[in-house]
């Protein structure tokens, strides 16, 4: 009889356990591959809609989501004769959030990129989650997603009105007056809250701008609607 085999004291078993863990690693090793899943975390989308989001040629945004694809980072589903993508779970999204975040804390380099990109990121007094609920159950402030209006239309922040940040400045007259703004994105690295807030502020509006994002709201548990509800242009 051949004795049982111990476990963790094969070494080939163990190289092939941690090639698993490196190959989602690896998928990761491409800021395309990363603006892709920050887009599909907003809501399903076709390769086509990828590409000229992130401003890249239909190939090559296919050749990213297969690779992310065989991570298992992103699913796909069939409507009639197109495919559309979509994270494989709130798990993707979360590992992506900490990614980001350890880059943030760890590496000088981020936190230059992300001031260059993004401001001073006091500068727009960004409220928390919390504080930014607790502001909407009182009634003091009106909440904008600033997104384009088909990730409003996927999800966003109940009572939120769409007003996608292209269409902000000649669209002032719709926010109630008298009341601060609040906009927000897709997440603490997007730039169309800070530019929101920026063109609020420029117009005489009192406003400041969601820390983070919609996915991080949807995944604390807080209200969440979808649909077209909340203003022209969703």
């Amino acid at each position: 009889m051949h004795a049982a085999r111990v476990p963790g004291h094969d070494r080939a078993a163990r190289d092939a356990l941690n090639e698993q863990f490196a190959r989602v690693g690896r998928a990761f090793a491409s800021g395309r591959r990363v603006e892709l899943l920050d887009l599909l975390a907003q809501g399903e989308r076709s390769v086509e809609a990828l590409a000229a989001e992130a401003e890249i040629g239909v190939t090559l945004a296919s050749a990213h989501l297969q690779v992310l694809r065989r991570a298992g980072l992103v699913s796909t589903r069939r409507e009639g004769t197109r495919i559309f993508y979509g994270l494989a779970g709130d798990d993707v999204y979360r590992l992506l959030a900490s990614l980001r975040e350890l880059a943030n804390t760890r590496l000088a380099e981020t936190e230059r990129a992300a001031r260059a990109y993004l401001g001073e990121p006091d500068a727009l007094e960004p409220l928390s989650r919390d504080e930014l609920l607790r502001r909407v159950e009182a009634g003091d402030v009106v909440v904008v997603d600033v997104r384009p209006a088909t990730e409003y239309a996927a999800g966003h922040i109940a009572g939120a009105i769409s007003v996608p940040l292209e269409e902000l400045e000649a669209r002032l007259a719709e926010l109630p007056p008298g009341r601060e703004v609040v906009a927000y994105c897709r997440g603490p690295f997007c730039a169309l809250g800070p530019q929101g807030v920026a063109t609020l502020r420029r117009q005489g509006r009192r406003a400041r701008r969601l820390a983070d994002g919609f996915p991080e709201w949807r995944l604390a548990g807080l209200p969440v609607a979808r649909g077209d509800t909340g203003g022209r242009g969703a």
